[in-house]
């Protein structure tokens, strides 16, 4: 017998540990080179663990939801397994095409295998002290196979279902174990852990709030120009780039205009230093089923209109899919939250730590205004910026809101760099 390990993924010097999420295979269960075998959840992202090699699952080292490290061992593969499966399902299928068994001779015999084990699982078990009829078998007509033995051996005491005979007790007096929730009538509950991801988010979000001193400016755009020249050029603009023109790639560039003219507002605290970046590496918040996520676009001073609405659009739909990778999300010296998406009026959205400053977006709206004496209708944007004011004074904080403001009620200013 050959047996391969199955190891967790290499994880980056910043990640410790991480999570098993739940196994696609069961021991006894044939495997395929490069099938995807079981996803293992970062604090920053989900990877895939792939079979090293195809065979036959021997063992499950660590079960669903163990915390494990990078480079540990979590299964281990039986090389020698499918081919030793594959010739004795063939006699089998041959026979059985040759003269077929009446139905009733067919039941008689699946009952009499299931529950067998095999010689190898039976050792195991008489090794382990199992008695028989306790491990559930996955092998062909319920039969017991080796690797259903190891998996019930390594599992969790909590996991088995059983409950452990009293000395002198019959059998008969043994409690039943309660399999079903209690019914708590129409005050249900229940209690989930947290993913690894949501924890470390609610970890930097109480960082954020306990180290930074947090300060909120706003501000409203009126959106009419952009959405004016959205409306002119959309067809063009999606013709030849194959993306939508969003509202996000102004954002962006407004937000961009505002952190040259005043470098502060991209800059971070280490310890009593402010570090400032010469480049502008953007964050944009992104909701996913597993939580919140905010990938990068790097150098987004250098990307045009289409680039960036591409860049955003492959974000999301990596979030979806979970596929996001840990160069996807780190760094960033800026970050954008877009409320607008979900219908957000207002908010003071929460820093990024360790950077200094985030700009929150919010839904566009028809809101009464006064322009030049008179009250006008126009589509209003509020937006939101908060910063740590242990470096940026309210001047900058201010001024560079204004920036955005007046860039995105003249977009020719972008265009001009002025």
């Amino acid at each position: 017998m050959a047996i391969v390990e199955v190891k967790v993924p290499q994880l980056s010097e910043s990640v410790a540990e991480a999570t098993l999420m739940t196994w696609k295979k069961k021991p006894g269960e044939i495997v395929a080179m490069d099938e995807i075998l079981i996803e293992v959840e970062t604090d920053k992202v989900v990877l895939e663990v792939p079979a090293p090699a195809a065979g036959v699952m021997a063992e499950l080292v660590e079960a669903d939801g163990a915390t494990v490290a990078s480079e540990q061992v979590i299964a281990r593969i039986d090389t020698d397994g499918a081919a030793a499966a594959a010739p004795a399902a063939a006699p089998a299928t041959s026979a059985a095409a040759a003269a077929p068994a009446p139905a009733s001779v067919t039941a008689s015999a699946s009952v009499s295998k299931a529950g067998v084990a095999s010689p190898a699982a039976a050792k195991h078990m008489a090794d382990n002290g199992m008695a028989p009829g306790s491990v559930a078998g996955t092998g062909k007509d319920g039969r017991v196979t080796k690797g259903d033995v190891l998996a019930a051996a390594s599992a969790p005491k909590a996991a088995v279902s059983t409950p452990a005979i009293p000395t002198g007790a019959p059998k008969a007096a043994l409690p039943q174990v309660q399999t079903v929730a209690p019914d708590l009538g129409d005050r249900p509950e229940q209690r989930v852990p947290m993913t690894r991801l949501r924890a470390r988010v609610a970890e930097r979000l109480l960082q954020s709030q306990a180290t930074n001193a947090i300060l909120t400016t706003f501000n409203e755009v009126n959106m009419a120009p952009i959405m004016e020249l959205r409306k002119k050029y959309q067809d063009k603009f999606e013709k030849e780039h194959g993306v939508r023109l969003g509202f996000m790639s102004f954002f962006v560039k407004a937000a961009v205009a505002a952190l040259k003219r005043y470098p502060v507002l991209n800059a971070s605290v280490d310890g009593n230093d402010i570090v400032y970046h010469g480049y502008f590496d953007i964050g944009i918040a992104v909701g996913s089923p597993r939580g919140l996520v905010v990938p990068i676009l790097r150098n987004a001073d250098q990307l045009s209109f289409a680039e960036i609405e591409l860049k955003i659009a492959e974000f999301g739909n990596k979030a979806k899919e979970g596929k996001l990778g840990l160069d996807d999300m780190t760094g960033g010296t800026f970050s954008i939250s877009n409320g607008g998406v979900f219908g957000s009026m207002l908010s003071t959205p929460i820093i990024n730590p360790p950077q200094a400053a985030i700009l929150g977006v919010h839904a566009t709206k028809d809101r009464a205004v006064v322009e030049n004496g008179q009250v006008v209708v126009r589509p209003i944007n509020y937006l939101a910026m908060s910063y740590d004011h242990r470096i940026i004074d309210g001047r900058e904080a201010v001024l560079g809101l204004v920036t955005m403001k007046e860039a995105l009620e003249d977009p020719s200013r972008l265009l001009f760099g002025i």
